[in-house]
């Protein structure tokens, strides 16, 4: 397995996730010259056309979509390879994992805890960055798995159902009455923004807006207002009557999962999903011994 192939292949899954030459360019830091003659050498080496370039950006070719699947697989074993070799004495195997910000407490802190515990041959690299950037990590075989919540469908991938969640909308208004002037947004992802938009189209422009789920929390504790969050996070705040919910505001799911390759599938890879559905399992233990919310 030559290094330049791994580069060719992560170059044009790049392409390929991005649709654009020059964002592959961005993500990778090289020049959108050095891009397009990788390409062009992948083609020449194929001797089929990979991309159809137009103003838009570059969209897969039928033999492009037919080789999606193996570039993958061959920066997947060359990673699987080069962090195999390196692994140190009485380590038997290797796994890295990443997930969202909101993910990382504590399900993924958990996680690491069990791993130690009931696999301590296995090294461990865990990371959180964004969804985006962590589907790519996971397609181009720089990650084994993701956890991510209501990951969009990606090529190649598996998303398997780690623990259901609901977003509900929470006030700190004692009568739980919704106050539309203090509506704090959080970016709950796509899939939320969809569902949410079609439900309050009159909330579309709130007064404030945040990305990060705690710390919208922690503002509207401090300063008063409503939201959607995480029940689980919100049901201490529920028991103690600092918030309330609101009557009548519908409930979204925001389901964790498991993105995996299938391909990359393997005894390690499956005691790490288990290990993640015995985390979730015991998080959502705890949290339905809590405060009882309507069903």
């Amino acid at each position: 397995m030559n290094p330049m192939d791994i580069g060719l292949a992560r170059t044009f899954l790049e392409v390929a996730a991005t649709g654009s030459f020059v964002a592959a360019a961005e993500r990778l830091h090289l020049t959108q010259t050095a891009v397009s003659a990788r390409i062009r050498l992948l083609e020449d080496q194929l001797g089929r056309r990979l991309f159809v370039r137009n103003k838009a950006g570059a969209r897969l070719t039928a033999s492009g979509e037919r080789f999606v699947a193996h570039a993958t697989t061959l920066v997947q074993v060359w990673e699987r390879a080069r962090q195999h070799v390196a692994l140190p004495p009485g380590i038997e195997e290797g796994v890295s994992v990443g997930s969202e910000p909101s993910l990382w407490h504590p399900l993924l802190a958990d996680w690491l805890i069990w791993m130690h515990r009931v696999c301590p041959e296995i090294a461990l690299r865990a990371e959180v960055d964004s969804a985006q950037r962590l589907l790519d990590a996971v397609q181009g075989g720089a990650l084994d798995l993701a956890v991510l919540y209501n990951p969009p469908q990606r090529p190649g991938l598996v998303a398997e159902l780690l623990a259901e969640e609901r977003l509900v909308m929470v006030t700190t208004d004692p009568e739980g009455r919704l106050d539309r002037t203090r509506y704090v947004s959080v970016d709950w992802g796509p899939a939320f923004a969809a569902n949410y938009e079609a439900a309050f189209p009159e909330l579309a422009h709130a007064p404030v807006s945040i990305s990060l789920g705690p710390l919208a929390l922690t503002y509207l504790l401090a300063v008063g207002g409503a939201g959607y969050f995480r029940i689980g996070v919100a049901r201490p705040f529920l028991a103690d009557g600092r918030l309330r919910l609101v009557e009548g505001a519908p409930e979204f799911s925001h389901s964790a999962h498991a993105v995996y390759a299938p391909q990359r599938e393997n005894e390690t890879l499956a005691r790490v999903r288990g290990g993640l559905r015995l985390v979730a399992a015991e998080e959502e233990g705890r949290r339905d011994s809590g405060v009882h919310l309507p069903d």
